[in-house]
């Protein structure tokens, strides 16, 4: 009931793109931890351990925050789905801002989750939820630029769940397929630039897409910038989860922004 206390609701009365929204993030999310918890993607290959990791873990601190700069970042998503979480506004455009803001609420804890288990299935669960908020962004763009269809917002997001399957098949299938989700909301972002955007609206897509650069730099540097003390602690990891939530962040100023400009119907 958290969301709705957000709009000043109780979820009796809460809108219905909100419970709508709701609704289909819970699902989406049961059904993959569903599929996760049954072993089928057991053997995609994931990084799990402590090693992989550059910051050192805390002996005498619990094992939910046995590396406390990596656990608590997570708060940041949490704090910006909060945030983000729509106060005003009604129809298709109330409810693209608000699943949104409920896959960052979720996908702080999920991250979260995998630290401190280090547990494959956590690994795995928290790659495969990556693809289809990815996809949400391209959905928001393109229904920004040519309204709402619902039935190309399912197709894109059944393709994008089903799209994971490839990490079965090829060691590298999960960066490939990311690959393509991030090339599919560049191309959607540009559209909805073009048709609606201002130099504002542009520098924030701009920015949006730098943090996703910084994020998988960082992320990939994680050990190698180990070597310089002031990467130790708040390692590469660590600022590559703050570029992941600043890139979060300029999604939704770049979409509420054209939103704004071209109202729903």
């Amino acid at each position: 009931m958290g969301w709705c206390r957000r709009c000043g609701q109780t979820l009796g009365d809460a809108r219905p793109d909100d419970c709508v929204a709701l609704l289909h993030v819970a699902g989406a999310s049961i059904l993959c931890l569903a599929v996760v918890a049954t072993g089928v993607l057991d053997s995609v290959a994931v990084e799990v351990g402590y090693s992989h990791y550059a910051e050192p873990p805390v002996p005498w601190l619990p094992s939910v925050l046995s590396m406390p700069c990596n656990s608590l970042v997570n708060l940041g998503y949490v704090v910006l789905g909060w945030h983000w979480f729509p106060q005003d506004g009604y129809g298709w455009s109330r409810y693209l801002q608000a699943v949104f803001a409920l896959m960052a609420l979720g996908y702080g804890p999920l991250q979260w989750a995998r630290l401190w288990s280090q547990h494959p299935r956590a690994a795995v669960l928290d790659q495969w939820v990556t693809l289809p908020i990815f996809a949400w962004a391209g959905v928001w763009c393109h229904s920004l630029a040519q309204g709402w269809q619902p039935g190309y917002a399912a197709l894109v997001m059944g393709a994008s769940l089903l799209s994971y399957s490839l990490a079965l098949v090829h060691a590298h299938g999960f960066e490939l397929v990311l690959a393509a989700h991030v090339a599919g909301v560049a191309a959607a972002a540009l559209r909805a630039q073009l048709h609606l955007g201002d130099m504002s609206s542009a520098w924030m897509a701009a920015a949006g897409f730098s943090a996703c650069l910084g994020f998988v730099v960082l992320k990939l540097g994680d050990t190698w910038l180990a070597q310089w003390a002031p990467f130790q602690r708040l390692s590469g990891h660590f600022w590559s989860k703050v570029c992941d939530v600043l890139q979060f962040h300029c999604a939704f100023l770049f979409a509420v922004r054209l939103g704004r400009s071209h109202p729903a119907p």
